[in-house]
């Protein structure tokens, strides 16, 4: 059997306490995430930028908005998307800001309706999904360097059955490709037969890959088509890397 390890996300309990950066879990770059300080010095205020919380019992794996993050088929990265619309420094009573982007930038979770036009029609958005599934254990594999995530891979995994929760670690990941601002076509994700294989012989409810979509580019489709076809959704480039798939309960 592949390494496969456990661990907690979110509110979820971990079985080991874990260090905050590490190769599996990539910091952002430029954030320190073990400074909760909330003041530096005497005067100069510190807002606190963590990622892991009581030793590794919470995870924040959200992506941090910048204007270099990655968005899907452009070259030039998010941009400029947060403006401060009202400021006191220039006499409004607060400071207001406004922010304008795609529903799938960064960390997002995409809903039924997404790739089903009846979906859609019906009112099956984010609110349809099961927060229930979108939290809990969950269990990281690694996923051959050299391959997009086919039947073959998936069959070479030997994932457990009974479990439901499960995060794909790939050449993503090593490659840092969330932190690059052009769009990089050549990521791992699912082909459609991989996507097929585990609907049909898992018990995975919830699927996180590590770059803006969970299929590949050339199956973008075929692959979103299978996974949403359950009326349920999936979460993308969370954890700095994992996005997640979800599937219907039965």
């Amino acid at each position: 059997m592949k390494s496969l390890s456990l661990f907690a996300f979110l509110c979820a309990i971990s079985v080991h306490s874990v260090v905050s950066t590490s190769t599996a879990y990539p910091s952002i770059p430029g954030v320190d995430p073990g400074d909760c300080s909330l003041a530096g010095g005497d005067s100069v205020l510190v807002p606190p930028r963590r990622e892991v919380y009581d030793d590794g019992r919470i995870f924040d794996i959200t992506h941090r908005y910048v204007p270099e993050m990655p968005v899907w088929n452009s070259k030039e990265g998010l941009g400029h998307f947060l403006w401060l619309a009202k400021s006191m420094k220039n006499g409004s009573r607060a400071n207001n800001s406004v922010m304008k982007l795609d529903v799938h930038t960064g960390t997002h979770v995409d809903a039924p309706g997404h790739f089903y036009d009846n979906y859609f029609d019906a009112g099956f958005d984010v609110d349809s999904l099961d927060l229930r599934v979108l939290n809990g254990l969950a269990l990281l594999v690694d996923v051959p360097r050299d391959k997009n995530i086919t039947a073959e891979v998936m069959k070479s995994l030997n994932i457990p059955r009974g479990v439901s929760r499960v995060l794909f670690r790939t050449l993503n990941t090593d490659r840092r490709l969330m932190f690059k601002k052009e769009f990089d076509t050549s990521y791992v994700g699912f082909k459609e037969d991989g996507a097929k294989w585990l609907v049909e012989n898992t018990d995975i409810k919830l699927v996180g890959v590590d770059y803006l979509s969970a299929a590949a580019y050339d199956h973008s489709v075929p692959s979103h088509l299978v996974f949403l076809e359950s009326r349920c959704g999936f979460w993308y480039s969370l954890w700095h890397w994992i996005s997640f798939w979800c599937f219907q309960q039965e």
